[in-house]
């Protein structure tokens, strides 16, 4: 079953189920890493693609200077909407937009920052070059991607558990497309051919997932994440079905009571 078109729909009740579980048990170590990453360049006017719930957008409204302009982007509203509800410290313009037609004038922005989004990008080349264009001289695009789904072992199991349930049409979206863009030769090769003539910097960097109980856990990847629409769009088992099957599987592996599993991603930074 093709589910590719709904790999980027977060709708209904998953951007509230994704800010609530999901952003604190992979998220939350990766944001603060990136806008302190994004302050280190003491950028004056700061653009955010891929949003989401606005867990970057708050780290960096923490970490940069009150003057600081500030614009966080996404293509869902629902997301925005979420990330505007929770607020921030210092003023953020919120803005609906995607990524790879961005409403900005050329050379606008010191720093262009985007945190697990490049995977869903359906002509990523293309959504770097409008970061390239809309980026001053010298300015830098600094992003990250997970590594491969083995690497993070909440979404490994996650994935095996469901392919046990469904296993005549299992649900691929965790490999597909969140652990689909990990290889730095394609990276380096859809930046270049974006018009990015800088080598990019790759940095790897292995974190933490914690949760408070296995349930926790198997409920932000089943029903805060697009796999949500994978597994209702299948015969054979219902949404509260197979997050118990996860929540089974989570257990198993990682023992009852709370959750501690590795994460990993990659950080790229290229400069315009």
């Amino acid at each position: 079953m093709g589910s590719i078109g709904t790999d980027s729909r977060f709708a209904g009740s998953i951007p509230e189920l994704y800010d609530s579980h999901l952003v604190p048990l992979i998220f939350e170590p990766y944001a603060v890493d990136l806008a302190q990453r994004v302050a280190a360049h003491h950028p004056s006017h700061v653009l955010e693609t891929a949003a989401g719930t606005g867990v970057v957008t708050r780290a960096m409204a923490y970490a940069l200077p009150a003057h600081v302009d500030l614009v966080a982007t996404d293509l869902n509203q629902p997301m925005l909407d979420r990330a505007a509800a929770i607020g921030t410290p210092t003023s953020v313009i919120w803005q609906q937009a995607d990524a790879t037609r961005l409403p900005f004038a050329d050379a606008s922005f010191d720093v262009v920052v985007c945190q697990f989004g490049a995977m869903f990008f359906p002509d990523k080349a293309r959504a770097f070059s409008e970061a390239r264009r809309v980026l001053r001289p010298g300015g830098v695009f600094l992003f990250n991607v997970w590594d491969r789904i083995e690497e993070n072992e909440l979404a490994d199991t996650v994935t095996a558990a469901l392919a046990s349930l469904f296993p005549v049409d299992p649900p691929l979206f965790m490999v597909r497309t969140p652990h689909g863009y990990f290889d730095k030769q394609a990276i380096s090769r859809d930046l270049a051919d974006a018009g990015f003539s800088a080598a990019p910097q790759f940095e790897t960097i292995a974190a933490r997932s914690r949760a408070a109980s296995a349930r926790v856990a198997a409920v932000a990847y089943c029903q805060g994440t697009p796999l949500r629409n994978e597994i209702e769009a299948r015969h054979g088992a219902g949404i509260d079905e197979a997050t118990t099957a996860c929540e089974t599987a989570i257990i198993e592996r990682f023992g009852t009571g709370s959750v501690d599993a590795k994460t990993q991603a990659h950080v790229v930074l290229v400069q315009r």
